[in-house]
């Protein structure tokens, strides 16, 4: 979609063509997102249009899926209300979803971490349950972890040595080690970062973007206890899910340190100017790195 612009008046036409009931409302663009652009519609409602290769199969992964879970779900999610079809003016699927209102986390950081410990806790719970047999799996979301262990050890590589290195090697060595989920894949969000949930008040006010949304093992959610959680929050949170055997908190820490070295790279590649960088993104994940305790805990967490 090289050729195409994605602007206000791009979305304005596409509103005017498929659902023009919608086009007369307000429209302001939101800064953020990854695989898709975003505008703001009204007071309640949101655009997103893809502009990466596999973003609009994400979209209708989403269109698909989360109106069945959502009202299960404790916080507010981006319920998809409207799709639009490719057209000679846009060659994608998008969508409109419900707007959840409130600040990103990566530039708005938790600071009520017993608060936001139970709401992560209570909306993880919700999630959690065994997924259908036809639900989505993700490649690299839910998966054992062996498998992306070349992907940990480039991203331990690039670290500075001064980065505690050392302890975040235990930290790997530690979840790899732990045995593998052997039960039936629950729905998991797969891609809970500090970009992908809003806040407000200081707290856990929704989560957003489920594009990568799959059935697996709920270790890679429950990496949100250190990703998104202030230091020393994650034992109230654990408390709180209640359901999470010690190993798969093991799984969980290297979950965290995979998410955390992604976050890195890519604020890295945004602090050097790069196309896709998000510079807000690297001290969310050194501050992640920072939280990861070096090796089991005790009382199940």
């Amino acid at each position: 979609m090289e050729d195409v612009t994605l602007d206000g008046e791009l979305v304005r036409g596409l509103l005017k063509e498929q659902h023009p009931d919608l086009a007369g409302l307000e429209l302001e663009p939101v800064d953020g997102g990854w695989d898709n652009r975003m505008w703001r519609l009204g007071e309640d409602l949101a655009v997103r249009l893809p502009r990466t290769p596999r973003a609009s199969s994400l979209l209708r992964k989403e269109h698909r899926w989360l109106p069945l879970l959502a009202p299960r779900l404790p916080l507010p999610v981006p319920v998809p209300v409207r799709v639009g079809e490719p057209t000679a003016r846009f060659p994608d699927t998008w969508t409109v979803a419900t707007w959840v209102p409130g600040g990103p986390g990566d530039r708005s950081p938790v600071t009520r971490g017993p608060h936001a410990a139970g709401a992560l806790a209570g909306f993880l719970s919700a999630l959690h349950h065994r997924a259908p047999d036809d639900a989505p799996l993700g490649p690299d979301r839910g998966v054992p972890l062996e498998r992306l262990a070349e992907a940990a050890e480039r991203g331990l590589d690039s670290l500075d040595p001064g980065d505690g290195t050392d302890r975040l090697r235990r930290v790997w060595d530690d979840a790899l080690a732990a045995p593998a989920w052997d039960r039936p894949p629950v729905w998991i969000h797969g891609d809970l970062h500090p970009a992908n949930t809003v806040i407000a008040d200081g707290t856990l006010a929704g989560v957003i973007d489920f594009g990568d949304m799959c059935a697996g093992d709920p270790a890679t959610d429950l990496s949100a206890a250190w990703l998104l959680l202030p230091a020393g929050a994650d034992a109230a949170f654990f408390s709180a899910y209640a359901r999470a055997d010690p190993a798969t908190v093991r799984r969980a820490r290297g979950w965290a340190l995979l998410r955390a070295l992604d976050l890195i790279a890519i604020g890295r590649a945004g602090d050097r100017g790069l196309p896709g960088g998000k510079p807000t993104w690297r001290p969310a994940g050194e501050a992640a790195l920072s939280r990861l305790p070096a090796g089991p805990r005790t009382g199940g967490s």
